[in-house]
């Protein structure tokens, strides 16, 4: 049952795409486009796969059995659609995803009046409502992919994607690796604390890819996603204080009151960004008081191991890959693979000016994303997007005997299956770049 502030108001489940600047492209708007499945599908499985039956496109599900009133959607977060809502090439996005981290800004507060994430709140609080989606069978339940958490604790505030089983009705368990919000949980768990969260669903794109970006010192990620806001639309980001006193985006689908507490449970198995399966562990419990959400919800639904997981994982981490590499040679484009799983491997676009910048730029570019396994650093002409082109570029421009850097006893992620015991890897750089002041012509291609 919900209390509806605005009863009879009717929310269109699709708008109309703002692809020029100065204008907010918003979770919505990301949203308009989408193939409309207006067939009964379940949370448990169906929606997978459909969308693996439609070849993986943008998809909005309106009849959804056990969550009437709830409408779900995904594969609508790709770095393509991003930049053309954005207005922006995909190496300006990272240039801009780059200032907006040495340039945080603050968000606005609005009245709750104003907020249309408080539209409703549901008086009884019911995960099981909502179209929470169990897309694996291998998955231990029904999952929260691409929900973020926003913490605040002794003056410290953390944005950020934790993936969370759902327990119960008002219960989930909670993955945290050992970043801020797992330091910020343990510090309260040894005080015999509870960390007051909010569970945001649907916010603006600028917010998610603020909440995906991780830095080695506590940052506040609502900012960034400010700065993020101004920059791309020249205007403040609007957030609105729920009654336990966490902000949140105003204009999000799902805002939930919620807290960290010191409970443990099981969490897993989980089928991870590698399309392998993850271990179970012991890990925080997060109890629900209020569950608030807009007229007409869309919850965001992201497959693990899809595009949009792979987008979220790599995309955020291009800006300090470029930033590292544009210190000793002009880096053009960064993109982190699909084969890669957006997170292992990445093709690296520069303009070499001497011998040696390719190698260069390889060794900047795992400094930049100590995770990474894999670079291939190519010329301007190629397409890092394109896998085709830049394996033409290897069999063309590389020469393996001295074009390759290979790295043993590297910090390896935890990702990778194959890593030593002690999480070690060895790494690999490739450098199908034509060396400067050379005749281009016999490496150029005319299709």
């Amino acid at each position: 049952m919900l209390q509806n502030r605005t009863a009879g108001t009717n929310v269109s489940l699709t708008f109309k795409r703002l692809s020029f600047p100065g204008h907010i492209v918003g979770f919505r708007e990301l949203v308009d486009g989408s193939r409309v499945n207006d067939a009964s599908v379940s949370v448990n499985f169906d929606m997978r796969v459909e969308s693996e039956t439609s070849g993986n496109e943008p998809i909005l599900f309106t009849e959804i059995t056990e969550c009437p009133g709830h409408s779900a959607v995904m594969n609508i977060l790709t770095r393509q659609r991003l930049c053309e809502a954005f207005n922006v090439q995909p190496g300006e996005l990272i240039d801009i995803l780059s200032w907006a981290m040495e340039n945080p800004s603050e968000p606005i507060l609005i009245d709750k009046e104003r907020a249309p994430v408080l539209e409703n709140t549901m008086i009884d609080t019911d995960l099981l409502e909502i179209p929470i989606p169990w897309h694996y069978r291998e998955d231990a339940g029904r999952y929260q992919s691409a929900s973020i958490i926003i913490a605040q604790y002794e003056g410290v505030r953390n944005t950020s994607f934790h993936r969370q089983l759902v327990k119960g009705k008002d219960s989930t368990c909670v993955r945290l690796v050992p970043r801020h919000l797992r330091t910020m949980a343990n510090n309260a768990q040894e005080k015999n604390d509870e960390v007051a969260i909010a569970v945001v669903n649907g916010p603006d794109p600028v917010v998610l890819l603020a909440a995906a970006m991780s830095f080695d010192e506590p940052l506040d990620e609502l900012r960034v996603a400010a700065a993020l806001h101004e920059r791309l639309y020249g205007s403040k980001l609007e957030v609105v204080e729920l009654a336990n006193g966490i902000t949140v985006p105003a204009i999000s689908e799902y805002a939930m009151e919620a807290r960290i507490t010191t409970s443990t449970g099981e969490e897993g198995p989980y089928v991870d960004i590698t399309g392998t399966v993850d271990d179970i562990r012991l890990e925080p419990i997060i109890e629900y008081d209020r569950i608030h959400h807009r007229d007409d919800p869309i919850f965001h639904a992201l497959i693990p191991a899809g595009v949009e997981h792979m987008t979220l994982m790599g995309m955020p981490r291009a800006p300090t890959i470029k930033t590292a590499v544009s210190e000793v040679v002009t880096c053009t484009d960064v993109f982190l693979t699909d084969g890669g799983s957006g997170w292992l491997s990445s093709v690296v676009q520069i303009i070499p000016e001497e011998i040696g910048d390719g190698m260069k730029a390889i060794k900047a570019a795992l400094d930049g994303h100590k995770s990474m396994k894999q670079v291939i650093v190519v010329d301007k002409d190629i397409d890092v997007t394109n896998s085709s082109r830049v394996e033409w570029a290897l069999m063309t421009r590389w020469q393996p005997d001295s074009d390759t850097l290979i790295l043993s006893n590297q910090k390896g992620s935890s990702l990778d299956p194959s890593r030593s015991s002690d999480g070690t890897t060895s790494k690999i750089g490739i450098d199908a770049t034509i060396d400067p002041g050379i005749d281009r012509s016999p490496y150029e291609s005319v299709l």
